[in-house]
Formats: C-alpha cells, structure tokens, sequence
C-alpha cells in the first residue's frame, strides 16, 4: 500500500512540476478559482466542531484570517492524514492547515511555512497506571495516528519500537482507546492532549505522563509553490498587529519563536 501511495505522489508531483514549466503558478491557479481548499482533520484546538456544533479553532480562524488578506475565499475539506500528500499533489486540496509538524522529509516533499505554534509529542495513560519511561511501555498496546509525528516518535524510540504499535484513524480515536481499556498509552500532540484530557473534559481519566519531542507547526503547500511566501508575510503582520497573539491565548497555544 504504501509503495502504491509512494507511485501516486511521485506522478503527481510530476504534474505539478509540468504545470510550474508551463507557466501556470499555484497562485494564480488559486487565484483564478477563487478559494484556498484547505485540508484538515478533526483535532482540536486547531480545527473542530465545538459544543454549539460551530466549526472552528485557531488553524481554523487563522486561515479565514489568511484567505481574507490574500481576497480568497477558504474552503475546508476533510482528509484522511495518512494521504495529504496525495491529496495536496493532486490538487483535492491546495494546502495542508491542521497543525502540521514540521520535518526535513516534510520540507523536502512540500512548501511549508514558517513555524507559528510550538508543540510537542507526549504518552498519555489512565491516571494511576504505571509509568517510569518508555522502557514500561515495552510490550503494551501503544497508540498514535498513522503518518503523524507521534507515529514517528513511536518508530524513532528504542523502546517504543517493542510495543505492539496499532496506527489509528485520527488521534481522537487514541483517546478512545485508552478510556475503553483497549490500549495502555497514547502518543499525541501536547496541543491536542491539553485541550482533550483534565478536569471538565470527558477524559478526565487520562494524563500526560511523558513529553518526548519538542516540535513546531507549518501551513504546507505543493512544492515550489508561491503561496507559501504570500502566506508567510502575512504571518508577520498578523504577529505584528497581535491577531496570532489573541488566537494564541484564546487556544491555550504558545507561537514559535
């Protein structure tokens, strides 16, 4: 499967490279149409539904603040993370805006911003279970969402590398796992696991246990795209005028320096 998904980004992001010669920049394809599809999967604080069934969250009104200064219209579309790239190369969507760590591999396969939000990866377990380092979770049901960050934390760790590893969907489906019993520890966003565990949530059952990698967010783009540049000057009037400030605090984020 992932030899074929290897195929089909390779092709597209041939396409793309031929559009670029040809002329046709990706603002102008954008522009031309109107609207910045962004993809985004449900993970709160960054994208989601709230109580009120409102769409929202600091990605979220980042973007509409974006696409606002670039005369664009934002159009957010679901997308499964193990296949943005896909997804992204074969112009589904035009960018991937859903707090997305930044990596050289990343760097190297699509246009990223610059950093905006701090993160980390943390395990997170039931209150009261056993923890003393990864080397406890040799053996024990560990899980993260596939193609994310925590999975490759959980890849990169020696320890970790000796639980059985089960990949899941998104990583409220982590959470799920660990208040059913189904799986011992969770390794996910810090961002995510602030705002979804802890007193008033509906996992007030389950608690960081560990931080493992420190790590910054990005907007990313195909590669060679000229957005990406747009959207980072507009990064530093919206630092500048204390619009990413105001989100920050409202989000319980910290900006990347």
């Amino acid at each position: 499967m992932k030899k074929f998904l290897l195929l089909v980004l390779s092709l597209t992001m041939l396409l793309a490279c031929i559009a670029c010669a040809a002329g046709d920049s990706d603002w102008n394809y954008v522009k031309k149409k109107g609207k910045l599809i962004i993809g985004y999967t449900d993970y709160a604080p960054m994208n989601y539904t709230d109580e009120n069934g409102n769409f929202t969250g600091f990605d979220t009104e980042l973007a509409i603040a974006v696409c606002k200064k670039l005369g664009v219209e934002p159009e957010f579309v679901e997308i499964i993370w193990d296949t943005k790239e896909v997804e992204l190369n074969s112009k589904a969507i035009d960018c991937i805006w859903n707090g997305l760590t930044i990596t050289p591999e990343r760097q190297e396969m699509m246009e990223i911003t610059k950093p905006y939000v701090k993160n980390a990866q943390v395990v997170l377990m039931k209150k009261g279970a056993a923890y003393n380092g990864t080397e406890s979770l040799i053996g024990k049901t560990v899980v993260a969402e596939q193609g994310s960050a925590g999975e490759d934390v959980i890849n990169d760790d020696e320890n970790l590398k000796q639980a059985n590893y089960v990949p899941k969907t998104l990583q409220t489906d982590c959470l799920l796992e660990l208040k059913a019993g189904t799986a011992d520890a969770a390794v996910l966003d810090l961002t995510l696991a602030k705002t979804m565990t802890g007193k008033g949530t509906s996992y007030e059952d389950i608690e960081i246990v560990d931080h493992l990698a420190e790590e910054n967010y990005g907007v990313a783009f195909r590669k060679g795209s000229d957005i990406c540049e747009k959207v980072n000057k507009i990064f530093d009037e919206l630092v500048k005028d204390g619009t990413m400030a105001a989100l920050a605090e409202k989000y319980g984020l910290e900006l990347a320096e």
